[in-house]
């Protein structure tokens, strides 16, 4: 905006703002120049080339391994399971926290309580913790059972251990994670409606069930989806913390890989590639979704409304 508007010397004093071009043929206009905003990018490129060219040549950082294991069949396999991952306990988490958020703004005592104490309990211990957990679950009940409570009768059972194993102790505690930050994320984006809007739709006759789907989510969507996307993004890299149960990830892949021959910083590097290039990915339906439900709003802007 400051190379486009000049101040010139007028008629009407120093300082009265022109637009170029607009009519004083005795004026010259001038470009407002700015040397340190130049010098301080040209800094910022050059140090930036120097830490991609000194990270290139460096004998230690050990490009030609890079090369090697990026798209090593192993690695490709622990891409796989992380993406598994990822997906499913996104699936999982939201459609729990749908579920969680509903309760969490019920007018039932019972169903809201136990939707805070369950919040509660999940933001409030580490993922590692909850990992380790499912984990060893089988040291709490070393058999799982269905049947009649209070009672000996028993329909089925079953050893934990081999219900449990490391892939479902990963896919449990991503999954019971999520629902609990999906849940106050949908709870903060129905919030964001005006209350108004709801009341005006139940005095056009409109159901409790229809006014959510037709009048509060879609509005909702505005303020959920951004944070939303974080999660999936953050669900994608807190997949590497599985390693610690040997979830078969790609972390865990990488972990493998380098005690056996030692070059962590290649293999490091491999990971962190992946991680974000799937990154990059997910970035764009999350902008798409941004812009879909957010036309409305875009729109009034552009006008000043």
């Amino acid at each position: 905006m400051a190379d486009a508007t000049v101040l010139v010397d007028s008629p009407g004093g120093i300082g009265n703002r022109a637009e170029p071009g607009a009519g004083h043929p005795e004026l010259r206009v001038l470009r407002r120049r700015h040397p340190w905003r130049q010098f301080s990018a040209v800094v910022a490129l050059a140090v930036l080339a120097g830490m991609v060219w000194s990270l290139a040549n460096n004998p230690n950082v050990g490009i030609d391994l890079v090369r090697e294991y990026l798209t090593a069949p192993a690695i490709l396999r622990g891409i796989g399971v992380t993406l598994y991952l990822t997906v499913v306990a996104m699936v999982l988490g939201v459609s729990g926290g749908v579920l969680m958020a509903v309760m969490r703004l019920s007018d039932n005592a019972v169903l809201s309580g136990i939707a805070k104490f369950y919040i509660w309990i999940f933001r409030g211990t580490p993922m590692l913790v909850q990992l380790i957990f499912w984990a060893y679950a089988g040291a709490i009940y070393p058999t799982i059972s269905i049947g009649v409570p209070f009672t000996d009768i028993v329909f089925w059972s079953s050893q934990t251990a081999d219900l449990i194993d490391p892939m479902m102790a990963a896919l449990l505690a991503l999954t019971f994670n999520q629902v609990a930050y999906a849940s106050e994320i949908i709870r903060g984006g129905i919030l964001s409606v005006d209350h108004g809007q709801t009341e005006a739709a139940y005095s056009l006759g409109m159901g409790p069930a229809r006014t959510m789907r037709r009048i509060v989510l879609p509005q909702a969507m505005r303020t959920i989806i951004p944070p939303m996307g974080n999660d999936v993004i953050s669900m994608l890299k807190t997949t590497s913390l599985v390693s610690v149960i040997g979830g078969q990830d790609l972390m865990t892949t990488v972990q493998f890989i380098y005690s056996e021959n030692f070059q962590v910083i290649p293999l490091l590097i491999v990971a962190s590639l992946w991680y974000l290039f799937f990154t990059t990915l997910l970035a764009i339906p999350q902008s798409w979704l941004e812009k879909r439900y957010g036309r409305g709003v875009a729109s009034q802007v552009r006008r000043g409304v």
